[in-house]
């Protein structure tokens, strides 16, 4: 049973769960099933990140005698990064794919600059 008062260690991860699920859920509908995923904004890499390092400093301290809230955060917990380890290689395939298609945009941009600087010579 729960605890009227979770520990401060529990209501932390139970807060940064939140946040994961929420950042999780934006990265999953990101794009339709018949669409490539989206790839994730700097904003949503630095989010994640950043829940992961807090969670990270807090499992380092946790106490040896788990209360039930407790123990019920950081199950979720390990199903949010589970949910992020399924998510990982699709995001990393958008990733690819935005980066090849400015890649290709570099290439046209200078293709164009290249042409008006010749046709500047020419005039």
């Amino acid at each position: 049973m729960p605890t009227l008062f979770p520990t401060p260690v529990a209501q932390n991860i139970h807060e940064t769960n939140a946040r994961l699920r929420s950042l999780l859920d934006t990265l999953d509908t990101g794009a339709g099933p018949a669409q490539a995923p989206l790839p994730a904004t700097p904003q949503q890499m630095a989010g994640l990140l950043s829940e992961l390092m807090r969670v990270g400093e807090w499992l380092r301290i946790l106490p040896e005698d788990r209360d039930t809230d407790l123990e019920e955060e950081l199950s979720e917990y390990r199903k949010n990064v589970e949910c992020l380890r399924a998510l990982l290689p699709s995001m990393h395939a958008a990733l690819l794919r935005e980066r090849a298609r400015l890649e290709q945009e570099r290439a046209r941009v200078e293709g164009a600059a290249e042409w008006a600087r010749r046709s500047r010579q020419t005039l």
